[in-house]
């Protein structure tokens, strides 16, 4: 049988801003044996998602003071961060900021030069800036342009579906990886395709796949389940951020959406029985109108923010009409929030001083949402309407969403992965901690691509041999026949069943793994993913067209089952409410006296934020989860005389 083997120093698996941005710095380090392996290029979440005011976050560069190790600290106490992951990113985060103005991405300026900056969540410095609510979006497009320009092989329509590994002493490490042409999926072979290589940069996106609720593009699925099933260490998979998205396009609520005060109603199934929910559980107009403004400051849903009626009860109460009582949930621009359950007519003088100080100076003290919207921001609009969403007419209906995950793979300052050889960067990259300021994530990524091509090229450089090693040979044809056996055409099952499977994973994690988990509901969940990932592992499929829609099911559900681990290990270790969810318990407090009992939830207090939550999946399949202490803040050393000396003498990567 003919089948292709490709052969590279380093493939770069995914193509966006972090990807690309790896790649790009080993070329500029002399690296040009080098490919980008992408299913769909353009498809990730980079490039299809923003925000209101989509922000990178780094050092502040106007009056404020600031300093790396300032940055670095905030960073680190967010909590289950280690600390020379939180100095390096502070370090390198002006040096791959101006990177990106070099390439082209418009981030404003004054006369004088001056990055201004502006606060974002989790933030105290002013640090984060914006080039708009696509600023990942023309990221990914200034990195491309420049990638092309160098010619960079790019490996479009590639899937990957296997990591290939090999001992290397007492160490395990990468030696290549599968992936199916899906332009050649029709010969005998599948289309698949072994690339040998010394390195992997792994920029695979975050684990969208797994969620029902989700604002992760829809072409954006994840494969971090390809490197857990390889045997690399995760990190912090609890650890994800919700928040209230539309779900028609799938799009971040966050900022100005919410600050020109929509009204929020819901309906049953069709469309019908339409409810001010939100009025039953505010006792006046001006403290429901407030907290729904201040959800554009504070988009992400933080168990911090619910009591006292703050922002958060709004996810809360969302998310109580849509995944509990089964109704829908809308946003209504061509309202103000409505005076039902005896409240007043909506004014601004009721606003909080905040809210009311804020519209003033953006002279936005208009009759209705959308006429505020249009005032302040009419890009939002404009970002809509081009997506088949007319805000002028129509409301958006919403629910509470997945966005980001904080956690995933583990990795040194240098982002290498315990599997030697690997360097997993971007979302697929557990750099944050639990409470990452708005634009970190994209600070990391460009980080994290630097540091990992600098590696490569000062110590994983070596060309590689002629031929194939006998152990990726081996394991291709392993594969091989592993793929054939999937395929039964007289017994196997058919399309229906394998996307019941999807479904209901995806609903599993959406109603038990997403913001809102208790300890009883872990347990029930992690039985479930386990009982439906050994029923799907022994089916057969009657249609090949199906084999790379079933090989990735399989990678979602071992991933579930991953994140589930996590959840009740944390949770069983005492683990509270933090970050982005909620814990809930019958010895706990209520949020709100009105939601009943139901919702006590247990309010942290700092528990295990000096510890990482790592996971793994060991040789015979078995999920293990364990604590350990976060690593500190490097005491660096701060005389140039010695620093000049190792670096002279090539002793500072290592």
């Amino acid at each position: 049988m003919k089948y292709e083997i490709k052969k590279f120093n380093t493939v770069i698996i995914g193509s966006g801003a972090a990807g690309l941005n790896a790649a790009l710095h080993l070329y500029e380090n002399g690296q040009q044996n080098i490919a980008i392996l992408t299913d769909f290029l353009g498809g990730g979440t980079s490039a299809n998602t923003g925000s209101d005011k989509q922000t990178f976050y780094k050092l502040a560069t106007s009056k404020l003071q600031d300093s790396p190790y300032e940055m670095a600290k905030d960073l680190f106490s967010g909590g289950a961060m280690d600390g020379d992951i939180a100095l390096v990113e502070a370090m390198m985060s002006l040096k791959e900021f101006y990177h990106l103005t070099e390439l082209g991405v418009k981030f404003p300026y004054n006369e004088y030069g001056e990055y201004i900056g502006y606060k974002t969540d989790h933030d105290l410095k002013c640090r984060a800036t914006s080039a708009g609510p696509l600023t990942s979006q023309d990221m990914f497009n200034c990195l491309l342009k420049r990638i092309r320009s160098l010619k960079i092989k790019i490996f479009d329509k590639h899937e990957v579906i296997e990591l290939l590994t090999a001992k290397q002493g007492k160490d395990k490490r990468v030696t290549g990886l599968l992936a199916v042409n899906k332009t050649k999926f029709k010969n005998a072979a599948h289309g698949l395709t072994l690339f040998n290589c010394e390195n992997i940069i792994f920029a695979v996106g975050g684990p969208a796949g797994i969620y029902k609720d989700s604002v992760y593009p829809p072409s954006q699925v994840g494969s971090i389940g390809v490197a857990l099933q390889a045997g690399a260490l995760a990190k912090n998979l609890t650890e994800s951020q919700y928040g209230l998205a539309s779900i028609k396009f799938r799009w971040n609520l966050s900022g100005t959406y919410q600050q020109v005060i929509p009204r929020y109603y819901s309906t049953d199934k069709n469309g019908k029985d339409k409810k001010d929910f939100l009025n039953e559980y505010f006792p006046t107009m001006g403290k429901m109108a407030s907290a729904i403004f201040l959800k554009g400051y504070q988009w992400p849903f933080d168990p911090r923010k619910i009591e006292d009626l703050g922002s958060s009860i709004i996810d809360i109460l969302v998310y109580q009409e849509t995944n509990i009582l089964g109704r829908r949930v809308f946003m209504d621009f061509l309202k103000n929030p409505e005076p039902a359950g005896g409240h007043k007519k909506f004014a601004f003088k009721d606003l909080s001083k905040e809210a009311l100080e804020y519209l003033k100076k953006s002279n936005a003290l208009l009759k209705l949402p959308i006429d505020r919207l249009k005032k302040m921001n009419p890009a939002a609009i404009d970002l809509y309407k081009n997506n088949g969403i007319d805000l002028t007419k129509e409301p958006l209906e919403i629910a509470v969403c997945a966005q980001h995950n904080n956690g995933g793979l583990s990795g040194n300052h240098w982002w290498e992965s315990n599997l030697k050889h690997l360097f997993p960067i971007g979302e697929v990259n557990g750099s944050h901690g639990v409470y990452r300021p708005g634009g970190s994530a994209l600070n990391a990524g460009q980080v994290a691509g630097y540091r990992a091509a600098l590696y490569i090229a000062k110590r994983y450089s070596k060309p590689l041999k002629n031929g194939t090693s006998n152990n990726s040979e081996a394991q291709f044809k392993a594969a091989l026949t592993r793929l054939n056996r999937m395929i039964d055409a007289r017994n196997g099952v058919e399309k229906e069943v394998l996307f019941q499977y999807r479904k209901d994973l995806q609903e599993r994690m959406s109603k038990y793994g997403a913001h809102i988990r208790s300890a009883s509901n872990s347990v029930k969940a992690l039985a479930e993913a386990h009982k439906s990932h050994l029923e799907l592992a022994g089916l057969k499929i009657k249609d090949k067209n199906l084999l790379l829609y079933f090989i990735k099911t399989l990678e979602l559900s071992l991933t579930q089952l991953a994140y589930l681990e996590a959840i009740k290990t944390y949770i069983q270790k005492g683990g509270k409410s933090r970050g982005s969810y909620l814990i809930m318990d019958k010895s706990g407090v209520v949020p709100l006296e009105k939601l009943g009992s139901d919702w006590r939830y247990k309010r942290y207090t700092g528990e295990l934020a000096d510890r990482v939550l790592e996971t793994y999946v060991d040789g015979k399949g078995k999920i293990i989860s364990s604590h350990r202490k976060v690593r500190p803040l490097p005491a660096t050393d701060y005389w140039f005389e010695n620093v000049w000396r190792d670096y002279r003498k090539d002793k500072i990567v290592k």
